[in-house]
Formats: structure tokens, C-alpha cells, sequence
């Protein structure tokens, strides 16, 4: 509220729009932190591998929001650009200073986070002190001269940029969503390891996808032949055990099959 009023008195769109995109950020981050915690919970009869994607849905939800804001924030810039008008410099600097503490502060605690959700919320926390910079530039030149549609110029690029690294993250997310290879795990690289352990004939039903971009999940059914003790195939286990915990699953699950048994999941 105390941004809004601001913005009005010294007549500077960055902070309205900024003041306008912290609303719906309050409201976001709000749900993302209700999500987050929830994410936490251990696994129940309902839920088998916990509430981790509560929290991929906290950054869809923030991504949402962020990406409406700032589609509001350049439909606003647009005009202020085709019809500049003057803005009080002391005040936008007074504001701007406030603005780059409080939210830089903010943006140093969030950015150890490792969740999906805790980036997007730094996302959304770094685009508050980058609107800020923006506003601190443009009160030191408009001290000096009469630019005032240097404003909204630089709340447009300020937009544009922020909104640009958000859809890459929303890319993100979508991926998890729809259970696709984590970017850091080589599923090849793995395959061709596993069937380099001696006595394994092949593979399939190999899968992995992450829960929330940090917890991995893979699973594989091993078909071995030439097998005739209990021992060998104990064996095969701690040679496929050594092989996939050399990668960041948080939980794998391996099928030994015998080269004489079928499988209906086999299509190989």
C-alpha cells in the first residue's frame, strides 16, 4: 500500500508497476510457501512418495502470476512511453534505496534454496530489486535532466528480461510435470553401464523422472542369463547398486529377471 501511494506521489510507473506486481506476488508467494511446507511431509497411504511435487506446483502457480504481471506491467510501460510523463526524482531515489535493501536482503536468503519452487521465488524476489536498480538509475538521471521516458524504458527492459528467464523456468517445470528426463541424468550413459556388468543380457521398462527437480526417481527391469546361484545373483545387485548410486536418485527401484522368465512389460 505504502508503494502504491508512493508511486502515485512521485508519478513514476516503475514503482506503480511494481507496487501492482508485489500485490500479486504477496498472493503467490503466499501459496508457494503453504505448498512448500506441505512438500515436506513424508509419504502417506495417499500420497507413496510424499508431498515433494506439492512444491513443482507452488512454481507453477508463481510462474503463472509472474508471467500475468509482467504482460500487465509492459501493456502500462507501453503508453507512459507514447506519452512521457514528469516524475519527482528525490522521492523515486528515497524509495528506490528502501526498495533494493529490503528485497536484496530477501534475494540473498532465497538463493541457496534448491527446490524448483524456492528458484522461482528467488526469481520473483530478484525481478523486485532489479525494478528497484531501475528506478535508482532513472531518479539520478532525471536529478540532472528531463528524460522522464527513461521510466517507463527501463521498467519495460526490466520486464522483458525477468519475463524472458521465467518462461525458461516454466519450461522447467512443465518438464517435471510431464515426467521428463531430469537435465543433469545421461539415461544412455547409465543403460550402457548396466549392461556392461557381466551376466546381464538386457534391459527394459527403464525409466526416471524427478519428483521436484531435485529428488530423481529411476527404475529398470535387469534381465541376466547364465546365472545358477543365489550368490551370482547378489552379485549382479551390488554391481547395479554401485553403478546408479554414482547418480542423484533419491530412490530407484531394479526388477532381476531370469533370461528364461517373460515379462509383459517387455517389448523389446
Amino acid at each position: 500500500m505504502l508503494e502504491i501511494v508512493g508511486g502515485m506521489y512521485v508519478n513514476s510507473v516503475a514503482i506503480l508497476s511494481d507496487a501492482l506486481h508485489d500485490l500479486g506476488d504477496s498472493l503467490s508467494l503466499g501459496i508457494a510457501w503453504h505448498l512448500d511446507k506441505k512438500s515436506r511431509k513424508a509419504s502417506t497411504q495417499k500420497f507413496s512418495f510424499g508431498y515433494q511435487r506439492f512444491s513443482v506446483l507452488g512454481a507453477l502457480i508463481n510462474s503463472v502470476v509472474l508471467i500475468a504481471g509482467s504482460i500487465f506491467i509492459l501493456s502500462e510501460v507501453t503508453e507512459r512511453i507514447m506519452h512521457p510523463e514528469e516524475t519527482k526524482a528525490e522521492g523515486m531515489l528515497i524509495f528506490a534505496l528502501v526498495g533494493i535493501l529490503v528485497n536484496g536482503y530477501a534475494v540473498l536468503k532465497m538463493r541457496r534454496g534448491k527446490t524448483l519452487n524456492e528458484r522461482v521465488v528467488a526469481w520473483h524476489l530478484l525481478e523486485d530489486v532489479l525494478g528497484w536498480i531501475a528506478v535508482l538509475i532513472i531518479s539520478i538521471v532525471l536529478l540532472f535532466t528531463d528524460l522522464y521516458i527513461l521510466d517507463p524504458i527501463l521498467s519495460a527492459l526490466i520486464t522483458l528480461y525477468v519475463l524472458f528467464n521465467i518462461l525458461k523456468k516454466l519450461r522447467e517445470t512443465f518438464l517435471i510435470f510431464l515426467q521428463g528426463v531430469p537435465a543433469d541424468i545421461n539415461l544412455t550413459e547409465i543403460e550402457k553401464k548396466l549392461l556392461a556388468i557381466d551376466k546381464i543380457d538386457s534391459l527394459h521398462h527403464v525409466h526416471t523422472w524427478t519428483l521436484d527437480g531435485e529428488n530423481h526417481v529411476f527404475t529398470a527391469h535387469v534381465k541376466i542369463e547364465d546365472v545358477h546361484t543365489f550368490k551370482e545373483i547378489v552379485d549382479i545387485k551390488k554391481c547395479i547398486k554401485s553403478v546408479i548410486q554414482k547418480y542423484p536418485f533419491s530412490h530407484y527401484t531394479i526388477e532381476i529377471e531370469l533370461n528364461e522368465e517373460g515379462c509383459e512389460l517387455d517389448d523389446g
